[in-house]
């Protein structure tokens, strides 16, 4: 029979901790307590937390969801409802969950989701077209640009008009408000953000809301009079998914889980793939393999077989891991009184697994602050000592879209374009809202271009000569 260590540090102090420097709070804590540590960080849950490391134990967190054991309550999830409403699958537990998971899962796997390479790839030329050889570009920001074209045309159908671009905008503010670094800690101290009027940040915030709102709203009411069977777009396919009960989702839920889709979908494969350009253009040892990965496949438009390729899936994946951008699960709560590992856990306690400290276990991952992708072609991993998109039956509903995306768009800039890595000094990782970014998002400039890809799959003589890996 073990308790639960914890820390004599006061609550307050871990909170601001776990706000500002997250990774070393996690990883004090860990040295000086182990696999399971007792952490006060949420001044909105009265519930003690406890921050579990060990695969096993992150296992049986994962597989009990919404057992007589544990459960994954939508009200202590307070700091996200504010972002993805309360109708989002991420609120919902028990049967609720189950049947709108399987209405939102379909769309992102099979045939559906690979009908979008076109889609992404060319959304990535489109803005690389943009890029000035020798200015700088932060490649955070411009990832962003990317990652938010893609889920307007293939989440919500939109790909071109005035109401494209007014969503484009008013996303990209709207989260660009609550998710710098700095206003973070409204997240967890909402009371430090109180509404006075147009020209404070809640207010601003709010403003933001009701606009794209409005939007939103106005597009899935346009949707259901005018259905479209042949659409594969997300939205179109929502609109006439049913459950076994024969019911559809409402305006409010299509609109939650819209946006649910849009923040998880587009913010974390933004940061995602700058913290890739930077590893990649940072070990030149790292950039020479892969290019050599992606030049046999210059001229190929198989986007299923490039998003298989071995070392590029290696470099994504080892990406995810080093500084997965999502830190936590979501925290479960116990019902009952149960044992894991040998550790007594009491009713009302909440219980959230650490993706990253699993991530750097070193008995799993020898040398973990080091970038080896080779470490994802040695070894295979379970499902529960690599987990950047969580796991059990809430794992991230777009996370092969996400790698699919991921996949693409490097091999798309990278065949097509020579980047060149401004940053002098190391990239350190910055909470960003809930997820863990790049310092200064990532400062690169375009050095020259490639030729282009060719629907062909052959190689034009006029383009043919090499180009070096440098």
């Amino acid at each position: 029979m073990v308790s639960i260590p914890s820390s004599n540090t006061p609550a307050l102090v871990q909170t601001l901790q776990w706000v500002f420097n997250p990774l070393g709070y996690m990883r004090k804590n860990f040295e000086q307590r182990g696999d399971f540590f007792r952490a006060e960080v949420s001044p909105v849950n009265p519930e003690p937390i406890v921050f579990i490391n060990h695969p096993e134990a992150i296992q049986y967190l994962l597989t009990h969801d919404s057992s007589e054991e544990l459960t994954s309550p939508g009200e202590v999830n307070v700091q996200i409802k504010a972002l993805f409403g309360e109708n989002s699958v991420l609120l919902l537990n028990g049967k609720q969950h189950r049947q709108r998971r399987q209405l939102i899962v379909p769309p992102f796997h099979g045939e559906r989701m690979r009908a979008y390479g076109d889609l992404i790839c060319t959304i990535a030329r489109e803005v690389m077209g943009t890029w000035e050889i020798g200015k700088p570009l932060c490649i955070r920001d411009t990832m962003q640009q990317i990652t938010m074209r893609v889920i307007l045309q293939a989440v919500f159908g939109l790909h071109e008009g005035d109401r494209y671009r007014r969503l484009e905008r008013l996303l990209a503010e709207r989260l660009n408000l609550i998710t710098t670094p700095l206003t973070s800690i409204f997240i967890f101290f909402p009371q430090l953000m109180p509404n006075l009027g147009s020209w404070s940040l809640a207010g601003q915030v709010k403003r933001l809301i009701q606009e794209t709102d409005d939007l939103l709203y106005a597009e899935i009411r346009e949707r259901r009079a005018v259905p479209n069977p042949n659409a594969t777009d997300v939205l179109s396919m929502l609109l006439s998914a049913r459950d076994e009960d024969g019911q559809g989702l409402t305006d409010a839920q299509l609109h939650d889980e819209l946006i649910t889709l849009l923040i998880a979908g587009h913010e974390t494969t933004a940061t995602a793939l700058a913290w890739a350009f930077y590893w990649i253009h940072r070990l030149p040892e790292v950039r020479q393999k892969l290019m050599a990965e992606l030049s046999a496949h210059q001229y190929s438009t198989d986007w299923t077989a490039i998003a298989r390729l071995p070392y590029l899936t290696a470099v994504c994946n080892e990406t995810l891991r080093i500084y997965p951008v999502a830190m936590v699960t979501l925290p479960r709560r116990v019902e009952k009184p149960i044992q894991i590992k040998g550790y007594d856990l009491e009713p009302g306690m909440l219980l959230m697994g650490c993706i990253y400290l699993v991530h750097h276990r070193e008995d799993l991952y020898p040398d973990s602050n080091t970038f080896q992708p080779e470490r994802f072609i040695e070894r295979n991993y379970s499902p529960y000592q690599f987990l950047p998109f969580g796991g059990g039956v809430r794992r991230c509903v777009g996370a092969a879209l996400a790698m699919y995306e991921m996949t693409l768009i490097l091999s798309t800039i990278l065949n097509e374009c020579d980047l060149k890595l401004l940053e002098t000094q190391e990239v350190k990782p910055v909470r960003r809202g809930g997820t863990l970014a790049p310092g200064g998002g990532v400062s690169m400039c375009k050095v020259g271009d490639r030729p282009p890809r060719f629907s062909d799959h052959t190689t034009p003589q006029a383009t043919s000569a090499a180009y070096p890996v440098v």
